[in-house]
């Protein structure tokens, strides 16, 4: 289980790579431009979908309790010591953001899209510093 999240970390890293290159795109770019428009809303996607991943990879190894929808994995991990319980709220709005662009893509509001772009991306980077903190500490080996 331990080489399975360190795999979706660094898939998460390589995605939030790309994202902070687009983060950089100007709003009228971002609005007008399919092509960089469709590649952020696909490297979000696959970010956040890396976030639950790795979350379900964790909730199960450990046999914490079973989340009813996404949303409920990082208050889960926030209960168990992993994550902040204020970062866990942060990951649950961005699983929220992350079901606008899997079942209501055609109502995304572009600014709003842009707007996550360009300020979200700090969330990925701290959720991913405490997963590597905790598999230092409690590696799945010795559970």
């Amino acid at each position: 289980m331990e080489g399975l999240i360190t795999e979706k970390l660094s898939r998460l890293k390589e995605y939030l790579g790309y994202l902070r290159v687009l983060r950089d795109t100007p709003l009228k770019t971002f609005e007008t431009d399919f092509r960089t428009r469709g590649a952020a809303e696909r490297y979000l996607h696959l970010a956040i979908e890396s976030v639950i991943d790795i979350g379900n990879e964790i909730v199960s190894a450990l046999q914490l309790r079973r989340p009813e929808q996404y949303r409920d994995i990082p208050y889960i991990l926030a209960d168990a010591g992993i994550i902040p319980s204020i970062l866990a709220t942060e990951i649950a709005k961005m699983i929220g953001f992350r079901n606008l662009l899997v079942h209501d893509y055609a109502a995304i509001n572009r600014a709003l899209e842009y707007e996550f772009l360009r300020t979200r991306l700090d969330d990925f980077e701290a959720y991913m510093k405490h997963i590597a903190e905790w598999l230092k500490t409690k590696p799945f080996k010795s559970i």
